[in-house]
């Protein structure tokens, strides 16, 4: 399911989130190292939030050890995509003062990968527009549209080449006073640097009234060749300390918590309250492109491996004919603060046999803005073809999608590093509809009991409360660049959330649970801003929509445990979710000029609510050491995990305003396996694992043709582990062995719309551990 319906948590405090457009948490942000367990939850109780319609995660940092403790790591590797080096370190330290009441716990690591990928994307239509030669009545052209067969409008080759440095901290102190009084205090630390440059030419189809009649070929329906604009650009930043001729993407993010737990007679009561701030920065972000036209063949033979390629091949490596499109430099910055505050109460309670009432208020302020800038800078008298500037061939016939697609030459990433650029003419409607400011404060209450009705019938029965209250900021605008202030919205809603849990324990290896629950999923804060923007380059029109409703659902869980004697278990459950006003994405193309002059044809996007939509789902999982078998044989060890998903949506509109039936809800794959095959020995262990997901839809389009997916991935990862000592221990890891791309697709899985390739990693090392 999409990530923005999973709630997750650091310490029990939510993590905010750096996306601009999203609610969707930076996981890589924040290393593997630092976390000492991850707590899962699939159906969430009343003292959980509200908004957790996926599930909720919740990642714990390491505490304080109880004696002394030491460990650290040092590794390296390669990226098979870039050939160059991986580095990483961390260390961790603690103790208990000698009377055991104070502990304290702190950690660092850093991981520096120079890696990559090799992309291809492809936009297809079915139809295009030439000039007949005719004018009308007042004197425009006169186009005549041509249906065909789906074929590639605009092709694009990608090459990126990034640096990742990724750097964390954590501190972390407890003091227990006596065995009923404890007060603790977590902290953490992540700063993360990409530093990207972005090589793309772009070949697309001239717009129909610069095509004539023998301009293009149409053979058997179709379109294999027409006149293209073709855009050769890079993208690089300033040539200093920190951007390196590179974009830099700054993003930083820190939770600091101070909680207490305590045992007054018979209550048990525990507190925390938080900070939390993540932030991303891009400074000196530029981009310098330049242009030509020329005929292309549009070979689509391969609707997989599509591809433009000039008629003429010394179009292709004429760079004098590139003409000057435009440089360009922008400052990004968007900013998220989380301030969280709670306190639960637990009391003994016997209703129906042993248990306890817990109730407990939480509250949660948060404000996210967004604050950008774009400038241009006319540079046609200096450079006025893109011979004249410095170039580089990235040429490559490693080139992951295939050597049939050749990259050529682009102005290279430290000469547009070195540019002076002054006197920049701001560009409006690329950051002002950009930028806004929302605040989200939630204040919520519950109260449950947990009650123990026989010996084996456990029941858990109670009711969350949520407020939430929402203040949305953004720019108005006229003629697309003229700020003439703001506009701001406000809306609140309060959602009753009461759920049932029963445990049933017929044995001491079995288990079967069943809960209803009831869940929401908040908007995006990019979707509710009062905006619009018009990209006229695109012909393309965003809508915000103030009036927007959280996704609500109804949950069913019905699930079953049963554990070996020895170590491991088998469990398979179903579940159901019933939702309703889940969010999408609608388009549809205007005819008229709704949105200013000259934005008849656009294509506008707005996100809307639909009606309802519902999930029903199996899992199956097994887990279990092979300690039956013969000799080496028993220190195997298998994992196994499958879910199938089924799901229904109804309410979604296509670009006639009519009602499409032949749709799942976007982002739930039907099939999804993950596994693996263990060997553990004292001196050795080794694992392999699978993970597969199944296609999904990701995109709805104006229609089924304009439908994106993305596409089914099967990624297989190997590690092993060497101990040479009680102390000391060596390890290595080789992911993605399979290769697997990322790829998108527009309609039917044949035809790519996406497919980036990031090659095979390799990392190794050694660890220490001193306890």
């Amino acid at each position: 399911m999409s990530p923005q319906l999973n709630s997750v948590t650091l310490n029990g405090s939510r993590i905010p989130s750096a996306e601009g457009d999203n609610r969707n948490v930076q996981m890589d942000l924040i290393p593997s190292d630092m976390i000492q367990t991850i707590e899962v939850n699939k159906t969430i109780t009343p003292d959980m939030d509200g908004d957790a319609l996926g599930g909720s995660v919740n990642l714990v940092t390491a505490t304080a050890p109880q004696k002394f403790r030491l460990s650290s790591t040092l590794g390296s590797g390669v990226s098979f995509i870039t050939d160059k080096r991986i580095l990483n370190g961390s260390f961790l330290v603690g103790n208990r003062s000698k009377n055991k009441k104070f502990g304290w716990m702190a950690s660092a690591s850093i991981n520096d990968t120079d890696f990559g990928s090799d992309n291809i994307e492809a936009e297809w239509d079915d139809k295009f527009e030439y000039n007949t030669g005719a004018t009308d009545g007042d004197g425009e052209p006169v186009l005549e549209e041509v249906a065909v067969n789906p074929y590639t409008k605009s092709f694009e080759t990608r090459k990126y080449l990034v640096q990742r440095v990724r750097r964390s901290f954590a501190l972390n102190f407890d003091y227990q006073f006596n065995s009923t009084n404890e007060l603790y205090f977590k902290s953490m630390y992540n700063w993360r640097d990409d530093r990207e440059n972005r090589y793309r030419t772009k070949y697309e189809i001239l717009d129909g009234e610069d095509i004539t009649l023998g301009d293009f070929t149409v053979t058997n329906g179709n379109l294999t060749s027409f006149p293209a604009e073709i855009t050769r650009e890079t993208k690089g930043g300033i040539n200093n300390n920190r951007n390196k001729s590179r974009r830099l993407e700054d993003q930083r993010m820190q939770n600091y918590s101070l909680g207490g737990k305590h045992l007054l007679g018979t209550v048990k009561t525990d507190w925390m309250v938080s900070f939390a701030k993540a932030s991303e920065e891009r400074k000196n972000e530029r981009y310098v492109g330049f242009q030509s036209e020329y005929n292309v063949f549009n070979d689509n033979t391969d609707t997989e491996f599509p591809r433009m390629y000039a008629v003429n091949p010394t179009d292709e490596t004429n760079y004098g004919n590139f003409e000057y499109d435009e440089i360009t430099e922008q400052y990004q910055y968007t900013e998220e603060k989380d301030i969280n505050a709670l306190v639960n109460f637990e009391v003994p309670a016997d209703f129906f046999g042993n248990g306890t009432v817990k109730f407990g208020v939480k509250t949660r302020f948060k404000n996210k803005n967004r604050n950008n800038n774009f400038f241009e800078y006319d540079l046609e008298d200096t450079y006025p073809t893109m011979d004249l500037t410095g170039l580089k061939d990235y040429t490559n016939t490693d080139f992951l999608p295939g050597s049939r697609y050749q990259l050529g030459s682009y102005v290279s990433a430290d000469w547009l590093g070195s540019l002076t650029l002054v006197n920049g003419e701001a560009v409006p409607d690329e950051f002002l509809r950009a930028n806004f400011d929302v605040s989200e404060n939630v204040w919520a209450g519950y109260v449950m009991t947990t009650q123990q009705i026989t010996n084996k019938l456990g029941l858990m029965l109670g009711v969350r409360v949520e407020n939430t209250s929402l203040e949305a900021t953004g720019n108005r605008i006229e003629d697309e660049e003229e700020l003439v202030g703001t506009i701001t919205d406000k809306n609140s809603y309060t959602n009753v959330l009461p759920s049932v849990h029963f445990k049933y324990t017929p044995n001491d290896n079995a288990v079967i649970r069943f809960a209803v629950t009831n869940t929401l999923s908040r908007p995006n804060y990019v979707d509710l801003i009062p905006s619009l923007d018009v990209v006229t380059s695109d012909e393309e029109i965003y809508v915000g929509n103030p009036d927007l409703k959280p996704t609500t659902s109804t949950n069913f869980d019905l699930l079953g445990e049963y554990y070996f004697k020895s170590v491991g278990l088998i469990s398979g459950g179903l579940f159901y979710k019933d939702i309703s006003d889940f969010i999408y994405q609608f388009q549809t193309e205007i005819d008229a000029d709704l949105y200013g002059a000259g934005t008849s044809g656009y294509r506008v996007y707005q996100p809307l609510n639909g009606d309802r939509a519902s999930i029903f789902g199996v899992e199956v999982s097994f887990q279990r050491n092979l300690d039956f078998l013969p000799g080496f044989a028993k220190n195997f060890n298998v994992y196994l995990n499958y879910t199938y998903l089924t799901s229904d949506a109804k309410g979604i509109r296509n670009e006639d305003g009519e009602e499409r039936d032949d749709l799942d809800l976007p982002n739930t794959s039907p099939n999804m396996f993950n596994g693996s095959l263990g060997y553990n020995h004292k001196y050795f262990n080794a694992r392999l694992s699978a993970n597969f997901s199944d296609a999904y839809i990701d995109e709805i389009g104006g229609n089924q043709f304009e439908d994106r997916y993305y596409d089914q991935q099967f990624f297989l990862d190997f590690n092993l582990g060497v101990t040479l000592s009680k102390n000391l221990r060596l390890y290595a890891e080789l992911k993605n062995i399979t290769d697997q791309p990322l790829r998108y697709y527009q309609s039917i899985s044949k035809r790519t719309q996406q497919a980036e390739y990031y090659g095979r990693r390799l990392t190794f090392g050694i660890k220490y551990d001193l306890y």
